[in-house]
């Protein structure tokens, strides 16, 4: 059974199914981890008084660079970043945002190595990440590794298993969009159309 991390699921999944096996949805996992890299972030961007300075631009709007696989960024090719208004290369960007402080450096390779180890399904590289993990800097990722490993074998089997609630969470998100997106309509036949305009 393909649950999230909330602990009520895995507890009536076992009541009802004893046998069963439960898998996280690998969705959920790099979600979290990737508020708990965000949180981060945002520690380090407040306590920047300098809103003006090189560092203070790139936490603010190339955070999504620290979400992208680190062997994808682009280490030769100096591009323009907007934000920072300056030339350089995506792992130039990570660099200089990660020198401000050494507990975003750890958040940011402790979510590059459970992004691998997920992505890659490689549940005995996952398992020795949990079990090895030892860095108690009271962070957001801690916090989530925590949580992992009161989950482990959920967590692991989500490696290990091909199941997957994607296709469910795409819907989900979609319906929520419809909803988002139609507020306000008076015409119950305006909201349909717009809908079907969605839809196509």
């Amino acid at each position: 059974v393909v649950v999230d991390l909330n602990a009520q699921y895995c507890h009536f999944v076992h009541r009802l199914f004893p046998n069963a096996k439960t898998s996280i949805d690998r969705f959920h996992i790099i979600q979290l981890i990737g508020r708990a890299l965000d949180t981060e972030r945002l520690r380090v961007l407040h306590g920047i008084d300098d809103h003006k300075s090189r560092l203070y631009k790139v936490l603010k709007s190339q955070w999504k660079l620290l979400h992208k696989d680190q062997n994808e960024l682009n280490a030769s090719k100096p591009v323009f970043l907007r934000g920072i208004n300056e030339y350089m290369t995506q792992q130039n960007a990570v660099d200089l945002a990660l020198s401000a402080d050494s507990r975003l450096a750890s958040a940011y390779q402790t979510y590059q190595a459970l992004l691998t180890d997920i992505r890659g399904h490689q549940a005995k590289a996952l398992g020795r990440l949990l079990n090895t993990y030892h860095q108690p800097t009271h962070s957001a990722m801690d916090t989530a590794i925590t949580s992992f490993k009161k989950n482990y074998e959920a967590v692991l089997n989500s490696c290990r298993l091909s199941y997957s609630n994607g296709p469910i969470e795409g819907i989900n998100r979609k319906i929520k969009t419809l909803k988002r997106i139609g507020y306000g309509f008076r015409n119950l036949t305006n909201f349909f159309n717009r809908i079907a305009l969605i839809r196509e």
